[in-house]
């Protein structure tokens, strides 16, 4: 499931794309646009889970292909197809959530089959691999550390991989890091994800309700966020910054289950991740004598957040 910093990053997206249409806001546009990003990242994580078993599963396709040659060797005759019957693999394959999910998207239409047998063939000349297929048993460790391995060092340093992500998902280069968590998440433990929601409703409640108030509280998170630019060169200051702070201000003031230092840590490395290299320093000062201007003047209203899932 995407994580509570996942949702902010896409209520972040969001507001970036809001602040540069021309013309008025339609009613329901923001959150139109909010749903489809998430729908991306739906889109986008499915894929790369069919991926990994569409490598693992081309083990048998290998299989075939050199049994069937005019004068087989002895070891085309004697692949090892071990890692198709990956535990793991049929696990996640055999779940109606990624079924349904599999059929919806339909990921079968762009996936790049030379580029599954690729990655196959470097999967089966790596020692990792060798030293799979020469296990006696299966374990849950190393059935979840084959995948995994396919994903972090096969799938993801190779350039024509990234090549093809980007060429087939818009949102590939902001969803890459929250990519790589959520796939390593899955494998660790499928069962606690559901593809047919990506996001809980609590979570997404909070998506919407953190963008609509930004939006509506604008005037008032900017009266807090411009007396304090003075030291700051306006002009340089980047838009995504702007709104990182809007939000942080909005989180103060308007989300009673939040704690402010979780909300300042958060945005701070929002601000280093997705803006420009002096964007940490310059956020986490302003957020920082912003919570202190209005903690002096009782203006932040916390409540117990120990029960909080948001």
């Amino acid at each position: 499931m995407i994580s509570r910093r996942n949702i902010r990053v896409k209520v972040m997206q969001t507001l970036y794309s809001v602040d540069s249409m021309a013309g008025d806001l339609k009613p329901g546009e923001a959150i139109s646009i909010l749903t489809k990003k998430i729908e991306q990242s739906r889109n986008l994580f499915t894929y790369l889970v069919f991926f990994i078993t569409e490598v693992a599963r081309y083990s048998e396709t290998d299989a075939r292909n050199k049994a069937s040659k005019h004068l087989p060797t002895a070891s085309d005759l004697n692949i090892n197809t071990r890692i198709a019957g990956n535990e793991l693999l049929w696990k996640i394959v055999e779940e109606a959530g990624f079924k349904g999910a599999v059929a919806e998207f339909k990921p079968r239409q762009i996936i790049d089959t030379e580029l599954v047998k690729k990655i196959y063939q470097e999967l089966a000349a790596s020692p990792e691999y060798h030293e799979y297929i020469e296990l006696q048993s299966r374990d849950k460790k190393s059935e979840k550390d084959m995948l995994e391995f396919i994903f972090s060092n096969l799938m993801l340093p190779n350039d024509d991989v990234i090549s093809h992500l980007e060429e087939n998902f818009i949102n590939w280069d902001d969803d890459a890091e929250m990519m790589n968590q959520l796939v390593l998440n899955f494998l660790q433990k499928p069962s606690n994800h559901n593809f047919a929601e990506m996001v809980s409703k609590e979570k997404m409640e909070f998506a919407k309700n953190l963008m609509e108030t930004v939006l509506e509280k604008k005037e008032v998170s900017m009266e807090l966020i411009k007396p304090k630019l003075k030291n700051w060169d306006a002009d340089r200051i980047a838009t995504l910054d702007l709104i990182i702070l809007q939000m942080g201000v909005c989180e103060f003031l308007y989300f009673e289950t939040i704690p402010t230092k979780v909300t300042i840590n958060e945005y701070i490395d929002l601000a280093k991740e997705y803006s420009t290299e002096q964007s940490g320093q310059f956020v986490n000062g302003l957020l920082d004598n912003i919570h202190k201007e209005l903690t002096a003047q009782n203006k932040i209203s916390k409540k117990s957040f120990k029960n909080s899932t948001i």
